[in-house]
């Protein structure tokens, strides 16, 4: 997109209140960390030489951020470049100067994110700037998982269910997919983060999910155990794990009391499957689904974040 002033922008910027959306992808603008992410990926995106040339890498990155907010398939993302301008004016394209990059386009730099884990890096990078900004307090973690539903249907051209995603049973409901498992702060912005089937038991990812400099540990009746709480307790640790078990008059007052901290954990799976709608996998495979909870994780950290980012400069 030129610097140069158009009468569309002109247009634009005299409208009579900025849509939800437009304010949206502004805040978001202001608090990605635009530099640090483009390095991560600029070694590996095609340079230009013969044959055709690349589309901007910049424009291709903001691209690819619009269908993790807005749950957009490749499709849908090209459609809504056409269709908003908030959009294209987040992914920095103008219809009159720009070329605008179809779904195959859109789809092969997903995959070359995928292929070279770069979404991971990104989570990284965001959580080093957090810790940076002393945004990400180290005295306690929160743990816990969230199931993400898979097509269970067999209709379809290998007439099977994805082998990588099982099934569990929460209540009384049976769920089939993934399970996303998460370590949170005490404010519910998340550290450290795994993938598995719905299945895999959430006590299994524990270690994974701490960072090591933790006085205390919260959660929820899934990631208690006696031997964990034992250990905490000679290391001088606060094992603040909701109690499983008989339930009782005192163990209810107890958990009750817990969960008024542990709750905090919940705040990030309401932005990333209520707000932004990851209820359900797109793709089939633990690995491009796993690419894509890490870029939702980074860039939800930064929107519940982005006034505290604001307010320091960014």
């Amino acid at each position: 997109m030129s610097d140069q002033r158009t009468f569309t922008d002109a247009v634009y910027a005299n409208k009579p209140r900025m849509t939800r959306r437009a304010q949206f992808l502004t805040e978001m603008d202001q608090v990605i960390p635009w530099a640090t992410v483009e390095a991560l990926v600029a070694p590996h995106y095609p340079k230009a030489g013969r044959g055709r040339r690349p589309l901007p890498m910049a424009t291709m990155l903001r691209i690819y951020f619009l269908p993790q907010w807005f749950n957009l398939s490749d499709p849908q993302a090209e459609d809504m470049l056409y269709d908003s301008e908030a959009m294209r004016r987040f992914a920095r394209i103008d219809l009159l100067q720009d070329t605008v990059p179809d779904e195959t386009t859109i789809c092969k730099f997903r995959h070359l994110l995928e292929m070279h884990q770069l979404t991971a890096r990104m989570f990284d990078a965001v959580k080093a700037l957090l810790e940076e900004r002393k945004l990400l307090l180290r005295a306690g973690t929160i743990v816990d998982a969230t199931i993400i539903g898979a097509p269970s249907s067999t209709k379809n051209a290998t007439q099977t269910r994805d082998p990588e995603m099982r099934q569990t049973k929460k209540g009384n409901q049976w769920y089939f997919g993934m399970k996303v498992h998460v370590g949170t702060d005490r404010r519910g912005v998340i550290h450290s983060l795994t993938t598995t089937d719905a299945a895999t038991a959430d006590l299994t990812q524990l270690p994974q999910l701490l960072h090591g400099q933790e006085t205390t540990l919260h959660g929820d009746k899934a990631s208690y155990k006696a031997e964990d709480k034992l250990q905490w307790e000679l290391s001088g640790g606060r094992y603040l794990v909701n109690k499983s078990g008989k339930r009782t008059t005192y163990t209810d007052a107890i958990n009750r009391t817990r969960s008024r901290i542990r709750s905090a954990v919940e705040h990030p799976f309401l932005v990333i499957k209520r707000l932004w709608g990851f209820t359900k996998v797109r793709y089939r495979g633990l690995a491009k689904n796993t690419a894509r909870v890490y870029a939702l994780c980074a860039l939800a950290n930064l929107f519940r974040l982005r006034h505290r980012l604001g307010l320091q400069g960014t």
